[in-house]
């Protein structure tokens, strides 16, 4: 059974930067989709990106556009969510997750394997 391990998490002042690391052990994550979410206390679990097998049609929420930047290294069988110029708002516990398949989904469902999450605290 494969795993994912989350890491580069941590607090940062607002306008700061981030990189959150997925590490894969059993999946070849070139040929899987990948989500990113995030949980902030009190609320639903939201998408913040995903992108399809070979990277096609990533996509960004609106609130993390122009500021997120997800990625994959297929050589280290890693994802990462680089993340700037942070807002208090982006306080999340942060996860990622992979689907078999050529296309990312905003649906958390979608997904049938989860990290167990890494914290984003962004405050001054």
């Amino acid at each position: 059974q494969g795993q994912l391990v989350e890491s580069g998490g941590g607090s940062v002042q607002p306008g700061g930067s981030l990189t959150l690391s997925c590490a894969a052990s059993g999946f070849p994550l070139q040929y899987y989709a990948i989500g990113w979410f995030r949980q902030a206390p009190g609320k639903e679990r939201e998408g913040v990106s995903c992108t399809g097998m070979s990277d096609a049609y990533t996509f960004y929420e609106d609130p993390v556009k122009g500021r997120f930047t997800i990625s994959r290294d297929s050589a280290k069988n890693t994802v990462y969510l680089q993340m700037n110029g942070m807002k208090p708002e982006d306080t999340a516990a942060y996860y990622c997750a992979i689907a078999r398949g050529a296309y990312g989904s905003r649906t958390p469902s979608q997904y049938s394997y989860w990290g167990q999450g890494t914290q984003v605290t962004v405050s001054s």
